[in-house]
């Protein structure tokens, strides 16, 4: 279970970084402003995912969050994933920033497996 308890925290812990830290401390430059209009959609739309996104990392780094809440915020960042990518492809074509948000589901499924295998054997995440 060793093994599982470090997958699940660095996977996890990249995702905290990725999906929670940077978003919270650079949603206001003007650098995410321009790539929200660049992707045509409202600055509202930013802010609104950044809370979200900020959530969804607590609710998976808390070990106190109810497992039914910590499958939403799993769900919600595939959906975040998934999106980004459309987003990318629609505007921008087939690009590496298409593939990207790829890259991060993968790190989040590691995340998601290993919690599933540490909850099985009833070890507190």
């Amino acid at each position: 279970m060793k093994k599982e308890k470090i997958l699940f925290w660095t996977t996890t812990g990249i995702i905290a970084l990725f999906e929670g830290l940077m978003p919270a401390l650079t949603s206001q430059t003007e650098m995410a402003k321009e790539g929200m209009r660049h992707l045509g959609y409202p600055l509202y739309f930013g802010d609104v995912l950044v809370v979200f996104k900020v959530l969804g990392v607590l609710a998976l780094i808390i070990p106190q969050v109810p497992k039914r809440l910590k499958e939403w915020a799993y769900a919600g960042f595939v959906f975040d994933f998934l999106f980004a990518s459309i987003s990318y492809f629609v505007v921008e074509g087939v690009v590496f920033f298409s593939f990207f948000p790829f890259i991060f589901l993968g790190i989040l499924m590691v995340s998601y497996v290993n919690y599933h295998k540490l909850q099985k054997a009833n070890q507190p995440v």
